[in-house]
């Protein structure tokens, strides 16, 4: 009898706990395993081609780099690969942003192992994985309107913007934003102005207090 081949999976996430716990849970199935992980961007780009994943599973909060600067990274070098975004975010803050860069589907860690490993599988089949109140939103947003209200300030952001916003809420000075993101200190203090204007925030501490509700130190 010949023998079903499983699902290859890579993992991308800067915690060993939850590399650990992903491993267990997506091994135990019969239809998948994890083929290789990376703690940050530049260890998942240089793994990835090595690894020949079939999917590969994104936390968007890494502890250097960004996830989604790593998404248009792997959307231009490895577009064959079905990426499943996996992170503590609410989806209202990056759900469509991540599927407009190319990602197949958007989990909470918060969900149930079901829903992981049902995502897992839909992307794997070349679906979309969304949650059903997701779906309402994409649907409204595709039909020109938005379901209870217009766009949030959050959501009018850049990519670039999202990713400096994030990481001051996770308390990283501009400085330290900047070596993460291999840009000038003065293009961070634009952006951080930037966010400030779009939000409708006075100074700097309405901003890093804004940052730390949405985005709070992990």
């Amino acid at each position: 009898m010949k023998t079903k081949t499983r699902a290859r999976v890579f993992l991308v996430d800067d915690h060993a706990v939850v590399r650990a716990g992903l491993t267990s849970l997506l091994s135990a199935e019969p239809d998948m395993e994890v083929c290789g992980e990376a703690a940050t961007a530049v260890q998942a780009l240089e793994r990835i081609p090595t690894s020949a994943p079939d999917l590969l599973i994104l936390d968007l909060s890494l502890g250097a780099g960004s996830g989604l600067s790593l998404l248009k990274d792997l959307r231009t070098r490895h577009p064959a690969i079905p990426v499943l975004v996996l992170s503590i975010h609410d989806e209202q803050l990056y759900a469509e942003r991540v599927l407009h860069l190319g990602a197949m589907g958007y989990v909470m860690k918060q969900e149930a192992a079901d829903t992981l490993r049902s995502a897992a599988r839909e992307v794997l089949a070349g679906r979309i994985h969304v949650s059903p109140r997701m779906k309402e939103t994409l649907i409204a947003s595709v039909a020109g309107r938005s379901p209870g209200g217009s766009v949030s300030p959050v959501g009018r952001l850049t990519n670039r913007e999202m990713e400096v916003f994030e990481l001051i809420g996770r308390g990283i000075g501009t400085r330290s934003i900047a070596r993460r993101l291999c840009l000038s200190v003065k293009t961070i203090e634009t952006h951080r102005a930037n966010i400030k204007e779009k939000l409708g925030l006075e100074n700097a501490t309405q901003l890093v207090a804004h940052a730390v509700r949405h985005f709070p130190e992990r």
